[in-house]
Order: structure tokens, then C-alpha cells, then sequence
């Protein structure tokens, strides 16, 4: 449970993925905290083999160490994260948030050309017409097998609708803006992470 919202501890993808991490995205206005979503980050458990050069590291290191959640993103296995709102909000207000949250991250590391512009301007226009209600859900699977990303929009008594993105340079944005560690849209997600792969590490 994340904030009372169920998150199963697995889901079957290619392979059975397990819920390494969980949080919300939320912002304090005035003292009062308003939570917009609930996050579960799920990845396929073999991941860690490839972050042995931080073992025994604490959580804590972790959660600090760019570097750890560089190579995560980069290493090869699935990848899949489940959005749940939990504030209602139109879809094209998150459409706005990940698009630039993902621009300025390409521009930053001069990848922002002309094909990324349109992947990026095709997944906003996918949310565009979506409204999110509480419990929706978004869904980012990112496959081992391509660098690409299959996002599900999930609504209580409508079809899901779906879009997969192909530019390579924009998925990996994506991941960043969720996994991005300490850049990342939700501190208690990248906490939640660092803390269970720290464990996992450990053994």
C-alpha cells in the first residue's frame, strides 16, 4: 500500500517484476502537503548485478549517489512504473509537466533536435484529451529488449489507451524524471529505491 492505494508486489511482464520502490509526488502550500500521485517502481530483480560496485552502500549514500541512478536507468532489464492520482487534475497539466521536465533534460545534454521534439510533442498530445480522475492510472514499461517505452492511460469505465514512444533519447528522459535521483520528481520514491536496493546490495 502506498497512501492507501493498493500496489501489487509484483506484476508479470516478460519476466515477474518486483515493487522495489514506492512514493508520491506532492507540494506544501502554506504548511498544508497536497499529494497528486502514487508511485510503484517495479524492476526485474536480476538489476542488481549490475550495481555491484555499490555494495554496502547505506540507503542514505544512495539516495544522494547520481551516479547509482545513472547506471540503474542504464542497466539492462525491464522496467515498468505505476502512477495512481490521487489529486484530480487534467491530463494535459501532467502532459505539460513531463514534457518539460523531459526538454530540459535533453537540452541539457544537447540532445533536444528535431525528432525528440516531435516524440515529445506526441506523448502530450496523448494526455492531452484525458481527464485524471482519482485512482486512474498511468503506466511507463520500458522493455529489456528496445529502448522504448509503452505508456497506458488506465480510467475507471473507459477503454485504456495507450502510446509507445521510440526515441530512445526521450525514453530515457522519462526514466530520469521518475528515477533521475536526486533530480527526480519524487524524493520519497528515490528514498524508498535506494533503500531496498541498499539491502539487495548487501547480501
Amino acid at each position: 500500500m502506498v497512501d492507501e492505494i493498493p500496489f501489487p508486489p509484483q506484476i508479470e511482464k516478460a519476466k515477474p517484476l518486483c515493487l522495489l520502490g514506492h512514493g508520491i509526488t506532492d507540494i506544501e502550500i502554506h504548511f498544508l502537503q497536497i499529494k497528486f500521485t502514487a508511485i510503484g517502481v517495479y524492476l526485474d530483480p536480476e538489476i542488481v548485478g549490475h550495481l555491484q560496485q555499490w555494495k554496502n552502500k547505506s540507503g542514505e549514500e544512495l539516495a544522494k549517489d547520481d551516479d547509482f541512478f545513472e547506471a540503474l536507468i542504464s542497466a539492462p532489464g525491464e522496467k515498468f512504473l505505476r502512477i495512481v492520482v490521487i489529486k484530480e487534475i487534467k491530463g494535459s497539466q501532467y502532459g505539460v509537466q513531463l514534457e518539460s521536465a523531459v526538454r530540459d533534460r535533453l537540452v541539457d545534454v544537447d540532445q533536444y533536435e528535431e525528432e525528440e521534439e516531435e516524440a515529445l510533442e506526441k506523448v502530450v498530445e496523448f494526455f492531452q484529451s484525458k481527464y485524471f480522475k482519482k485512482d486512474s492510472a498511468i503506466t511507463f514499461h520500458f522493455p529489456a529488449t528496445s529502448p522504448t517505452a509503452e505508456i497506458v492511460f488506465t480510467a475507471e469505465g473507459k477503454e485504456d489507451s495507450k502510446i509507445t514512444v521510440e526515441n530512445a533519447n526521450v525514453v530515457k528522459m522519462i526514466q530520469k524524471w521518475y528515477l533521475g535521483g536526486t533530480r527526480g520528481v519524487s524524493p520519497t520514491t528515490i528514498s524508498s529505491l535506494a533503500n531496498t536496493l541498499a539491502t539487495k546490495l548487501s547480501k
